[in-house]
């Protein structure tokens, strides 16, 4: 008898490295196409912020599936939730006006960042998980200033495509580094 042994991969490294890439294309091209939108909720405006945590939720998906013999997934699920719930809350918030959009931003930021913070701190020993730990601190923070924005004067969507930049660049750095290990 015959049998076909498959090389088995104990580390999500190499999947990781490839989402994450793709990750960081994602955010730069839809931070330019949320700039070329403006500061207001026309339709490509709405359609943008509904899009990103719904492409969060995709790439949770992906990552958990190959993390799955790597370790705890538990943060994953808990990113796809509250993102699946974010898409929701925008799509609804998006009839009110750029003030609740930028509110329920600023708490999905927060949320999807404090569950960034501690799958990057549970994968610590995989490499290349210190600017994904950095990005989502800096995401609770940036959320906590996207609630503040959303109550001053002349709110702008605009400015949370500065924030997907900033995560797009975390994500690149991530790569390249587990590209190393």
């Amino acid at each position: 008898m015959t049998t076909l042994d498959s090389p088995v991969t104990s580390s999500p490294a190499p999947a990781l490295r490839r989402l994450y890439f793709a990750r960081f294309a994602f955010a730069v091209v839809w931070a330019g196409l949320l700039l070329l939108a403006g500061p207001g909720l026309g339709p490509l405006g709405v359609a943008l912020v509904v899009l990103y945590p719904l492409v969060d939720v995709g790439a949770a998906v992906v990552d958990a599936r190959s993390s799955r013999a790597g370790g705890p997934t538990t943060g994953l699920y808990a990113n796809i939730a509250v993102s699946l719930i974010a898409a929701v809350g925008l799509a609804i918030a998006a009839s009110s006006g750029v003030p609740a959009v930028l509110r329920v931003w600023g708490a999905w930021a927060i949320a999807a960042g404090l569950a960034q913070l501690a799958v990057g701190l549970v994968r610590r020993a995989l490499g290349g998980q210190w600017p994904m730990i950095l990005s989502g601190g800096i995401s609770v923070l940036a959320g906590t200033s996207f609630l503040v924005m959303a109550g001053g004067a002349d709110p702008a969507l605009t400015s949370v495509a500065g924030y997907a930049t900033l995560g797009g660049v975390f994500f690149l750095i991530s790569a390249l580094r587990l590209g190393r290990r």
